[in-house]
């Protein structure tokens, strides 16, 4: 949620909708309307906790929550260009450290599911997708075998649980401000890594320099897989297309 550079505009824009929530701005404010309060606690919790840059909470009435915008632009988005510099992808690597090193949160987050939901939902939608003549089963079969990788013992880190590019801001070099924090909690520090490049591989290295620790590759691309073959009825379901250009179809088609 980057600040407002329309000259105040007040009127309200519809930035995110669908069934589960919505988010709205009204000039500089942002309001989240969710019916399930359980997600808008652990966002008002993960945003007091983390110890990387976020949106200020201005006030709470449920089913609302007001944020602050925070300044700057964000790297790009899923099928869309990203065009930073190498050094600005390194300072988001390195926020995500630091988040990673943060005090773990009391609660679990979706990235630290267990290793039977995942593979028990990876079963289903795999299922599912060729069952429905979504996606050719070669395909299927061959990122189901990638994922494997991500099906393993980790240790918990604090998790954002939804680090798409769209939602970490940056000025210049400056991570200015990560939003969207109703995923987070405990978690696999790698799925934080994967969605962070998902469908921009090219900037990996980049992103790894910054955090600065060692990152087991095979995982992440597993994550990719993974993460791809369990959104895509999902997205279908709710007016996102997972077949747009560079977004997780393509992602598969790339592990073949």
């Amino acid at each position: 949620m980057g600040t407002n550079t329309d000259g105040g505009n007040d009127d309200v824009k519809v930035v995110v909708a669908h069934a589960d929530c919505a988010t709205l701005r009204v000039g500089d404010v942002f309001l989240k309307v969710d019916a399930d309060q359980s997600r808008t606690d652990r966002e008002v919790a993960a945003l007091e906790l983390a110890p990387v840059p976020t949106p200020q909470v201005l006030w709470r009435k449920p089913p609302v929550l007001a944020i602050s915008a925070v300044r700057g632009a964000t790297l790009g988005r899923l099928g869309g260009p990203a065009t930073a510099s190498p050094d600005a992808w390194a300072a988001a690597g390195a926020a995500i450290r630091n988040l990673h090193d943060g005090p773990l949160p009391p609660w679990t987050g979706r990235a630290g599911r267990s290793v039977d939901v995942l593979s028990a939902a990876l079963d289903e939608e795999c299922e599912w997708l060729v069952a429905n003549d979504v996606l050719p089963a070669d395909l299927v079969t061959r990122n189901r075998r990638v994922a494997e990788a991500a099906l393993r013992p980790w240790t918990p880190k604090f998790t954002h649980g939804d680090l798409q590019i769209a939602h970490v801001f940056l000025d210049g070099d400056e991570v200015t401000g990560i939003i969207d924090w109703t995923e987070a909690g405990q978690g696999d520090p790698l799925y934080d890594l994967a969605t962070f490049v998902l469908g921009h591989e090219e900037h990996l290295d980049d992103v790894l320099a910054g955090y600065g620790a060692e990152a087991d590759l095979d995982v992440i691309r597993a994550w990719w897989s993974l993460r791809s073959l369990l959104g895509i009825r999902w997205l279908s379901e709710h007016g996102f297309d997972p077949f747009e250009p560079g977004c997780e179809v393509d992602v598969l088609r790339a592990r073949m």
